[in-house]
């Protein structure tokens, strides 16, 4: 698989939906989980963060989200002490207030990643996007 955006997140946009801006502040925004695929597939039908299974660790939301010409953008991320099955891929969400059936998938990556895959040793795993962002609309 190939990176992608999730089309559900891309309709949402172009219909205006709620909980589709990449900012928030607290415990909302633009977040990050790490995923095994031996246990996800990516879907193009999948909306939603109740969708996903396989997510290792703690999710961690991405910093500073930038949006600009279509390149999403946002500080690196680390995942403390992950313990747990191999990680694949790292799906971008957009989290709100509300429950994980409303938590707007973004992206699904799993190419050119550093750091991917990495097999949890209870140690941090860090995230590192590449220098041109993390992934183009």
């Amino acid at each position: 698989m190939a990176n992608a955006i999730y089309p559900k997140y891309k309709e949402s946009l172009l219909n205006g939906d709620t909980n589709t801006a990449l900012t928030g502040s607290g415990t909302t925004g633009l977040y990050a989980a790490l995923v095994d695929t031996g246990t996800y597939t990516y879907s193009s039908s999948h909306q939603f963060y109740s969708s996903l299974s396989g997510v290792v660790g703690t999710d961690q939301e991405v910093t500073t989200p930038t949006l600009t010409n279509g390149l999403i953008d946002g500080g690196d991320v680390t995942f403390t002490a992950v313990t747990g099955s191999s990680v694949e891929a790292i799906v971008l969400y957009r989290k709100n207030a509300g429950a994980n059936t409303t938590w707007r998938l973004v992206a699904y990556i799993d190419t050119s990643v550093t750091g991917l895959p990495v097999t949890p040793n209870g140690g941090d795993i860090t995230i590192t996007w590449n220098a041109s962002g993390i992934v183009q609309l």
